[in-house]
């Protein structure tokens, strides 16, 4: 039995895969600690594991990260953007290492890819380190523009050029902007400067990295190094074949995608009419963007009058913030996506990566609006694909969202594609195969 150290940022789209693979090393006889905020201990705690809480750290809510952060305000733009990564990624990163390395000793650690302090930390103890990506791999290639410019590959060699000015570009201004702060947090723990102008690819793990997802749902990118391995989607269960409700099912994960992460909740009373609809259709922002103006509003108004059921989740608030629903709409504060997605036809995400891939795992294509953070990479990989539409704005007007999700319902290719990835996810052996290779690092 080792002692493994499973470290996660405390949002739920983060809490869901990490605390899956904890689950899934429990199973395997390892004693697990799990640092992450208070928030999230339950779920860990549920699993099995042991709870290292956020102490140096500055913990925080995820549903209301103004209330310790003011600077970040609604989070939207680049101003939100700029300042979540100056106050909680580099700003919570030192209190991380501190705490995780008053913990020691491990045999080895397991990491959120975006948990800087808990990498560092990795590296400064010297045992075997995981990364799982909990997020489209950011890891910088020579075949691929900069990760974040909306950009999708080149094809021609003028777009390749243009691709490698880019990345001399964006090369200098990770030098200033994330190096030195990487650099100032590795300095106070022993650790050496990371490789110069490579965004974050200084904490990813160069012993294994966990990327959910699959291929085909990334850019083929042939200087990938051998220690990158696709698993699918790291959840605690399959996604579920059947197309009938089971009453049996009204306990369990609570939550919309990415917010799956513990608790229970009963199925709502309307909860079979999913079995009657021709068409459903659901749309959520997950946690963290959840502002209804942005996105669940405009597609509860442009399929007002279409023939499908919209099935809306507020990623926690009360539904009545949505205001007078159409009747042809309905609205929960989380649903499982395990038991919803095997009845929906179209899913409507703002691009949150584990709402996206619990719905293409299902073969349910996508139409994506996202705007902030790593929402819009996802929303171009998913396009990409074949398995969906991105709409390329986060705050769509109603007939563009209704105008996608006809289209989708019109050309079968996009379930097909959706279908194809989906089983490509399920074969590629999620927590099972995650679990695996972490134990693969312990025999080395």
């Amino acid at each position: 039995m080792a002692r493994i150290l499973v470290a996660s940022m405390p949002f739920a789209g983060h809490v869901g895969p990490l605390g899956a693979l904890a689950a899934e090393l429990v199973r395997r006889g390892h004693e697990v600690v799990a640092y992450t905020g208070a928030k999230y201990r339950g779920r860990f705690l549920g699993a099995g594991a042991t709870w290292l809480p956020w102490i140096k750290a500055t913990d925080f809510d995820d549903a209301d990260l103004a209330a310790t952060f003011p600077e970040i305000g609604d989070g939207k733009g680049l101003r939100g953007g700029r300042a979540n990564g100056e106050h909680i990624l580099f700003g919570t990163a030192a209190g991380q290492i501190a705490d995780i390395m008053a913990a020691a000793p491990y045999d080895l650690l397991v990491t959120d890819q975006v948990a800087f302090g808990g990498a560092i930390a990795g590296q400064a103890l010297g045992v075997p380190w995981a990364t799982v990506a909990v997020t489209p791999l950011s890891m910088t290639s020579r075949h691929l523009p900069p990760f974040g410019l909306r950009l999708t590959p080149a094809t021609g060699p003028a777009g390749r050029a243009r691709d490698a000015v880019l990345r001399g570009v964006t090369s200098v201004a990770y030098r200033r902007v994330v190096d030195t702060r990487l650099n100032a947090l590795r300095s106070q723990v022993g650790l050496g400067p990371v490789e110069p102008g490579r965004l974050f690819d200084g904490i990813y793990s160069t012993d294994l990295v966990l990327a959910q997802g699959v291929p085909g749902l990334e850019y083929p990118r042939p200087d990938l190094p051998d220690y990158v391995h696709f698993v699918g989607r790291l959840a605690a269960a399959p996604a579920r074949p059947a197309r009938e409700p089971d009453p049996a099912d009204a306990t369990g994960p609570a939550g919309s995608g990415p917010s799956a992460v513990g608790g229970t909740s009963e199925l709502p009373d309307w909860w079979p009419e999913l079995a009657a609809a021709t068409t459903v259709v659901h749309v959520t922002q997950g946690t963290l963007d959840t502002d209804p103006a942005d996105l669940i509003r405009p597609t509860l108004d442009g399929l007002a009058d279409r023939d499908v059921l919209v099935v809306c989740t507020t990623g926690g608030g009360d539904p009545a913030v949505l205001g007078p629903l159409p009747p042809n709409a309905r609205a929960a504060a989380y649903l499982p996506h395990d038991l919803l997605l095997p009845f929906v036809d179209v899913m409507v995400s703002n691009g949150g990566w584990g709402g996206v891939l619990a719905s293409i795992q299902a073969g349910v294509p996508l139409v994506v609006a996202g705007a902030s953070l790593d929402k819009p990479e996802v929303a171009r990989r998913v396009a990409w694909s074949g398995a969906g539409i991105n709409l390329r704005t986060g705050q769509p007007q109603p007939d563009c969202v209704a105008q996608a999700v006809e289209r989708i319902r019109a050309e079968p290719a996009f379930r097909v594609r959706a279908t194809e990835l989906g089983a490509a996810m399920t074969a590629a052996g999620g927590v099972t195969r995650a679990g695996e290779l972490v134990e693969s690092l312990l025999a080395k």
